[in-house]
């Protein structure tokens, strides 16, 4: 079975690649735990909450991954968490940054979903377009230093998965 992370901004589309991917192949995939943690408390997270998001994404992949046929798409991963935590509360916590750490060992393929799609306000989550195109540019250097190889994914959503689709035949 191969993990494939699936990382970019707000609203640029992962969740509905996610489902998309894991429909196509007949296979489950980690929805993304801050959509449901924001929705549950009712506010958006602050930095002591970064490592229990992270924590518990990791543990919703390991409850899925014996369901998993072929492939787990993965909605974001703790590398994402690293992002934010670095935007938002100026640096990556130390009990984070293993996590983020472990992402080259985690995942076999790493796609970053493209802003290229309407931006829509997701509830309570605090990101605004501007946001997004900062976190973007954070996702990028974040991958770059650890020096993590991506498919950059992008158009509609038949593209996104023919895209996808293309980059799994190669692993």
């Amino acid at each position: 079975m191969k993990r494939i992370a699936i990382l970019g901004t707000a609203s640029s589309g992962k969740t509905t690649l996610a489902a998309a991917l894991a429909e196509r192949y007949s296979t489950v995939w980690v929805p993304e735990y801050l959509r449901e943690f924001v929705d549950t408390v009712e506010r958006v997270p602050v930095e002591a909450d970064q490592i229990h998001i992270a924590r518990t994404q990791l543990e919703r992949e390991a409850e899925a991954a014996p369901r998993a046929q072929q492939f787990l798409f993965c909605d974001t991963t703790p590398l994402m968490t690293a992002v934010y935590s670095r935007h938002y509360f100026g640096g990556i916590d130390a009990q984070l940054a293993p996590l983020a750490d472990a992402h080259p060992q985690r995942y076999d393929l790493t796609l970053v979903t493209a802003a290229d799609i309407p931006w829509e306000a997701d509830g309570l989550m605090r990101e605004n377009e501007e946001v997004s195109i900062i976190i973007n540019r954070m996702l990028m250097e974040e991958l770059w230093a650890r020096g993590i190889s991506y498919v950059p994914i992008g158009g509609s959503i038949e593209q996104r998965v023919a895209q996808v689709a293309d980059a799994l035949a190669g692993l």
